[in-house]
This record gives structure tokens, C-alpha cells and sequence, in this order.
């Protein structure tokens, strides 16, 4: 049996072995830590096909000087002298453009509502995943005439894909959350969206894979790879050596390092955003939701939760976290939900975790030039597990070299040369 080497333990990683294991292969997952704290699980929860407008949109980075000196701006690039960091902003401010936006739509659709799909008719359909999945729609809420009228824009946009989406008025949007008064003029209603409560997804995801006897090997960090003929014959880790007949790179944030061993540029960098989660929530929504202006997002998860995040930090992954940033977040969800009143919570009860940013907002999925049995899965941002079954799924054709469910040229690992 041909044995896979998966590096890489979040969602994308334990997706890709999902569905290798399935295929037949036997399956290795090499952890840098315990599996149990990563980018997969603080995040907000979204399964969310309404997410087709990449990262490096027209204006962001005008924007993004503008937030420079403000420690709770909801975008920050940290200045430093970083080649890899001036080489990837030189690529993001040249894809922020309306032409990118037009053509990543499409793409974005496509991997979205195959991974939707594979979540609902593959995974959740199973008692093994008790995950809090709900499709019910996500709200996107605006407060100024000028985000509506980008919303109406949006709406179009997405209707024309063939997207679920609806303009809602002020007075429909707070029909929808009578819980609480709601400061905003209006929102989209996505009804394609769902969501679901991250750590419940992951431990399952966990306990599945060793149910079927994949092995997860935590806090080994893979140091380099032995090549020969073009291939990579073995993977070496702080503590041994793994035989390969084909690797799969799912590293995130830290995926420009080892794809450079494999002789591969990947401009790439880490985001980083917070999160805050409260249990038996005195708050309550019945919905998921963007809020525009604030740049934060909100989730019901699990019955009894409630959770805040945000923030997208563009540093390294060694820089402290700046927590001044949670509180622009809760200071966003104040500003559109006037009776959430969510103290600054310490600091052993917020999470953050570091997004792995492409430099035009699309993931990068496919084989490498330089070794024929590499596959690299990374670059997804915000939208890891929104992606993350449909990435495994491409992930496992791949290494099968089996026709791809979708086209994955928009996506390839080489495409900025």
C-alpha cells in the first residue's frame, strides 16, 4: 500500500488524510504540535459559499495605511525589514484589483459549494460527526449608504453566480434577530451560507481518522526532505525519518519555509486574528454575521455559545500578540449591537491564531515543477475550513491523478512565477 505523508495537522491536512484514507492510501500526519491548537479552531465557524471576493480587493491596501497607527484597526501590515514580506506585498498590492475580483468569483464559488457539498453529503451525514451544523444563512450588515450600495453590487453579483442572496431591510433584518436591537441600516442575507462549532468539528475529525487507522504523529516538525530522481523519498523530522511515496504540504502560515525546500516560491504570510468565546452567553442571535464597517464577524455556536473574531494582522508568527485588537473587535460588535455590552475579556481566555495569506487572496492547491509527488494546500486566509473538506477531496484526485472535481488553475502552487 502506497503510504502518504501528510504535513500538517489543521483542518486542511486532516482533510487531505480523510479523504487519501478513503482512497486506500495509508495515511501519516506529521504535527509540528498536538493537533489541538490551531488556526482551525478559533475561528468563527462559516461554511460559506458567500465568500467569492478574494482578500486583495481595489482600495485595501489604501485602507490598510489609513489603519497603520491605530492598535485596534481591524487590518494591520507590521513594517519590517522582510524580503519575503516586501515580495509578497509588492504581489498583493498588484492583484488587488477589480479585474482579480472578476476573475476569482467563479473559483471561489466552485471550491466553496464542492466543499459545502462533501461536509453535508459525506461527513455530517454520519453520526461520527456531531459538529452543531446549521444551514440556515449569514447575515452581512451594513451601516453607511456607501457599504449598501456596495452590498446591492454584492447581491447582484452573487445572484448572477447563482448564489442564495437577498437584500434585506432594516426593518427585515431585525424581524430576523428579535432578540436584540440591531444598529444598522439594512443587510445581504445569504441563505447558501451555514456554520457549525470548529473544535467540535476538529475533535471529530481527529477521532475519525484514528478510528480508520490513520496515524497522527504530534509535535514532530518536519526539518527537510531526501530527494532523488524528482521525487521526495523520505521526510525528516526532529526525531526520525518517514518513507514517502507522495507528501502533501498543508502547513499554513508556515508553509513558505518548507515549500522553499522543495525548491518552490510561495509568497505567502501569516494573519493573524483573535477570537473571543462566551459560554452560556447571556446574548443571543439566531444568525451568523459579517459586521461591514466593523470588520469583525459574530456566531451563535453549540446551543449556548456566542463567539467574536476578527482582525487580520499580517506579521510573523514569532510577534507577540498585540490584544489591543480584541478590543476593536468588541468595540465593533458594540457599535452594531448597542446591548452587548462583552467586557475585555483576560488574556488566557482569548484565542488568536495565524491565517496562512496568499498574495491574491486564492489558496494554492496543486503539484509542484520541481518534484512530481509533492502537493502543496495552503494559502486559504480566513476560509480554511469553509474549504477545507472540498480542499481534501482535490487534494486525494491529486495524488490519484484523477480528473479534479473543479478546475484548479486559478489555483496553482506556481502561478506568480
Amino acid at each position: 500500500m502506497e503510504n502518504v505523508i501528510v504535513v500538517g495537522g489543521g483542518i486542511i491536512g486532516l482533510s487531505s488524510a480523510y479523504y487519501l484514507q478513503q482512497a486506500g492510501y495509508s495515511v501519516t500526519v506529521l504535527e509540528r504540535s498536538d493537533f489541538l491548537d490551531n488556526c482551525s479552531y478559533g475561528n468563527c465557524g462559516y461554511v460559506c459559499p458567500s465568500h467569492f471576493i478574494p482578500l486583495a480587493t481595489p482600495g485595501i491596501v489604501r485602507q490598510g495605511l489609513k489603519w497603520m497607527l491605530n492598535a485596534q484597526s481591524p487590518f494591520y501590515v507590521q513594517p519590517r525589514l522582510s524580503r519575503s514580506l516586501i515580495e509578497w506585498g509588492l504581489k498583493f498590492m498588484k492583484s488587488a484589483t477589480k479585474q482579480h475580483v472578476e476573475r476569482s468569483a467563479i473559483p471561489l464559488r466552485d471550491i466553496a459549494l464542492l466543499s459545502q457539498q462533501e461536509y453535508e453529503k459525506n461527513w455530517f451525514s454520519t453520526p461520527a460527526f456531531d459538529v452543531a451544523y446549521e444551514h440556515k444563512g449569514l447575515l452581512e450588515i451594513f451601516q453607511t449608504r456607501a457599504a449598501a450600495e456596495h452590498a446591492h453590487h454584492t447581491v447582484e453579483k452573487a445572484q448572477q453566480i447563482g448564489l442564495d442572496a437577498t437584500m434585506l431591510s432594516y426593518e427585515a433584518l431585525q424581524a430576523k434577530e428579535p432578540h436584540t436591537r440591531i444598529n444598522g441600516l439594512g443587510a445581504i442575507f445569504f441563505k447558501c451560507d451555514a456554520h457549525l462549532y470548529p473544535d467540535r468539528l476538529m475533535h471529530s475529525l481527529i477521532a475519525v481518522l484514528r478510528e480508520r487507522g490513520v496515524t497522527l504523529v504530534p509535535d514532530e516538525e518536519v526539518i527537510r526532505f531526501e530527494t532523488a530522481n524528482g521525487a521526495v523519498k523520505r521526510v525528516i523530522t526532529t526525531r526520525q525519518a518517514y518513507t514517502a511515496s507522495a507528501v502533501v504540504l498543508a502547513t499554513g502560515s508556515w508553509s513558505r519555509e518548507l515549500a522553499a525546500q522543495l525548491d518552490t516560491r510561495l509568497p505567502l504570510m501569516p494573519g493573524r486574528g483573535y477570537s473571543v468565546t462566551l459560554e452560556d452567553s447571556p446574548y443571543h442571535v439566531n444568525y451568523p454575521a459579517i459586521l461591514v464597517e466593523g470588520r469583525a464577524a459574530i456566531t451563535p455556536m453549540d446551543g449556548n455559545k456566542i463567539r467574536f473574531g476578527g482582525t487580520m494582522e499580517v506579521t510573523s508568527t514569532d510577534t507577540p500578540p498585540r490584544y489591543s485588537r480584541v478590543q476593536g473587535i468588541l468595540n465593533a460588535v458594540r457599535q452594531f449591537f448597542p446591548e452587548f455590552d462583552v467586557p475585555m475579556p483576560p488574556k488566557e481566555k482569548i484565542w488568536y491564531g495565524y491565517r496562512p495569506c496568499s498574495a491574491d487572496g486564492l489558496p494554492y492547491i496543486g503539484r509542484i515543477k520541481s518534484y512530481d509527488n509533492v502537493v502543496i494546500a495552503t494559502g486559504h486566509s480566513m476560509l480554511g475550513l469553509s474549504l477545507g473538506a472540498g480542499t481534501g477531496k482535490l487534494v486525494s484526485e491529486l495524488i490519484g491523478e484523477q480528473a479534479t472535481s473543479i478546475d484548479l488553475r486559478p489555483f496553482a502552487v506556481e502561478r506568480f512565477g
